[in-house]
């Protein structure tokens, strides 16, 4: 769930006069509501094609939590702005992508690693199933990036070929830091990843 629901963006495709809809996006702010990207940890606005977390504002939004003032400060700022949780981009096209949550961003030295980029990186090796990838704890960086890995039947990945992997395709404070095999990764009826079992799990092998 998110509290950008449907207030944000409306899909091209859906249209009185529909167009073709870019993998990925949630379409074109609607015209009644203002949307900027904020960078989590500074509260300045980003530009286009910058990810952060997506604010939202218009007559459309929620006036607050019911009888929950702090939940409600918390949400909506004295601007009037709502902050979605999401941490997403608009692009040249001004259409919308949602690509994390802002609570789930790995802090690796003050740089910010989205769990869902490197997951949608892992899942494009062919030897692998499905993935996950959750903060691990570390005196130098704070966190590190590390995945949780379900190889495809008769796979002979290792560790070391998935790190390698990773590591071609991003910049030094997102590759991982250490992979783990599993059978499965632990999901709610919706499809979400349950990263409170993987990182129960990982206490559990420290």
């Amino acid at each position: 769930m998110t509290e950008a629901g449907p207030v944000i963006s409306m899909c091209p495709g859906f249209a009185k006069n529909p167009t073709p809809a870019k993998s990925g996006s949630c379409g074109t702010v609607v015209r009644n509501a203002e949307l900027k990207v904020l960078d989590p940890d500074t509260g300045l606005s980003l530009g286009r094609n910058q990810p952060g977390e997506i604010c939202i504002r218009g007559p459309q939004i929620m006036k607050g939590y019911l009888n929950d003032p702090v939940a409600t400060s918390a949400t909506i700022d004295v601007e009037g702005w709502l902050h979605t949780g999401d941490i997403g981009y608009v692009d040249d096209d001004d259409e919308v992508y949602i690509v994390d949550r802002v609570k789930e961003l790995i802090k690796f030295k003050g740089f910010q690693v989205p769990p869902a980029e490197l997951e949608a990186l892992l899942l494009g090796h062919p030897s692998i199933a499905d993935a996950a990838v959750i903060p691990q704890k570390d005196e130098v960086a704070g966190e590190v990036p590390v995945a949780f890995v379900v190889p495809s039947k008769d796979s002979d990945l290792t560790e070391e070929a998935i790190k390698e992997f990773i590591s071609k395709q991003v910049v030094f404070y997102k590759r991982l830091q250490r992979v783990y095999f599993i059978h499965s990764i632990p999901k709610s009826p919706s499809g979400k990843i349950l990263r409170k079992d993987l990182r129960a799990k990982l206490s559990a092998a420290s």
